[in-house]
């Protein structure tokens, strides 16, 4: 076996190694109920079953739209009632889709709850379950990412799990424990800002130029959406979930404080993406050509930087509209005036957060091609400085 095979299988070992340790845990995490034992949409009678029989199955009108239904028996899984059998019914009560059948050895996610006047008790069908796909889903993410990036694809997968750990137990945490949205939101992403870029680029002036960048250019966002937000006189309550967390907190919580960490995390997820770009090109420029000057190296970088800008504003377009689909086809069946549509919160929000974060990505592409090349041009007279600093990039 060569050392280049024995590598790749370590790697591989390790990636499957980390979804069977991480996966397992984070799961677990979102699966515990709150201390007040509710948890939005599931409770804590809703438990895994398996489907036991399909007892009868045909078409049924509900309305004005005529499905199919199917009767099962399942067998819960878990809980008090494990090992006991219910009869329910999918497609009988609520409209369902016609693509989607159960079969026997499906497991499913049941609500089993008991009559007080009675004690009867009874099973609903609540959800399919979903995490032995997603778990596949994610060893085929890490394997893709190894296989074809190498060890800084595994290092990239080490900063996907950090800032995930500051998004689950620093950021929610600390808001849900009474702290400023915006205030724990900057400092977490400052803090896998950091984390994550150095476990994935290692410590190189490159990565440093990069950080510096997204740190700049995060501030002039978090400005930005405060200025909009106030001027748009946005609340927090566009998003219909923010209802539910009005009410488990006593309407305590600052929601336009949470908005605005809600732009400042979905920039952060393309800003990495521009900044270490740009930041690369930089340093490639310069080691092919060490006797270019400041400005020219940055005019060099920015002529890439401007394409790069342009492709990503529009994905993070395309993106926001992917997810508003079903709302935009809402609209296109009735004849909407677009400019009272603009003023629905939940639009404004969604416009507000799309163009700062653009703004903020604007500002991040120069700022940090800047930097980059202020450093590399003078790379060779930081003397003993460049022991600290490391290479220029990996």
């Amino acid at each position: 076996m060569t050392r280049k095979t024995f590598m790749l299988i370590l790697r591989i070992g390790f990636v499957i190694l980390l979804a069977a340790i991480v996966l397992p845990v984070m799961l677990d995490y979102f699966n515990q109920p709150s201390q007040e034992d509710t948890v939005i949409a599931y409770n804590a009678t809703t438990v895994y079953a398996s489907v036991e029989e399909i007892i009868e199955e045909g078409q049924i009108t509900l309305g004005e739209v005529t499905q199919p239904y199917q009767i099962i028996s399942i067998l819960v899984l878990e809980g008090p009632h494990a090992g006991e059998s219910f009869q329910i019914d999918f497609g009988t009560r609520q409209v369902r889709s016609e693509d989607i059948r159960m079969k026997v050895g499906d497991k499913i996610l049941v609500t089993v709850s008991e009559t007080p006047t009675n004690g009867e008790v009874s099973a609903y069908f609540t959800d399919f379950e979903r995490r032995s796909s997603l778990v596949w889903l994610f060893i085929i993410f890490c394997l893709a990412s190894v296989l074809i990036s190498g060890w800084k694809g595994l290092r990239s997968l080490l900063g996907i799990l950090v800032s995930l750990f500051v998004i689950i137990f620093i950021i929610l945490p600390g808001i849900r424990d009474g702290k400023d949205p915006l205030m724990i939101t900057i400092l977490g992403t400052f803090l896998f800002v950091v984390l994550s870029m150095y476990i994935t680029y290692g410590w190189t002036v490159k990565t440093h130029a990069a950080v510096l960048g997204s740190l700049l250019a995060l501030s002039i966002t978090a400005v930005l959406a405060l200025i909009f937000v106030s001027s748009t006189r946005l609340t927090g309550f566009g998003d219909e979930n923010v209802f539910y967390i009005a009410q488990l907190t006593g309407n305590q919580l600052d929601l336009r404080s949470l908005l605005l960490a809600g732009i400042l995390i979905g920039t952060l997820g393309v800003l990495d993406d521009l900044v270490i770009a740009q930041s690369a090109v930089i340093f490639e420029l310069y080691r092919n050509n060490p006797g270019l000057k400041l400005i020219p190296l940055f005019r060099s970088a920015m002529n890439i930087g401007k394409d790069h800008i342009a492709a990503t504003v529009n994905t993070l377009v395309l993106a926001y509209a992917g997810a508003s689909l079903p709302m935009l086809l809402l609209f296109s069946f009735h004849n909407i005036d677009y400019g009272l549509v603009v003023n629905i919160e939940f639009i404004a929000e969604e416009i507000v957060r799309t163009l700062v974060g653009s703004l903020g990505l604007f500002a991040s592409v120069p700022l940090t091609t800047f930097l980059a090349a202020l450093v590399a041009v003078n790379y060779r007279h930081l003397g003993r400085l460049k022991t600290y600093l490391g290479p220029l990039s990996e």
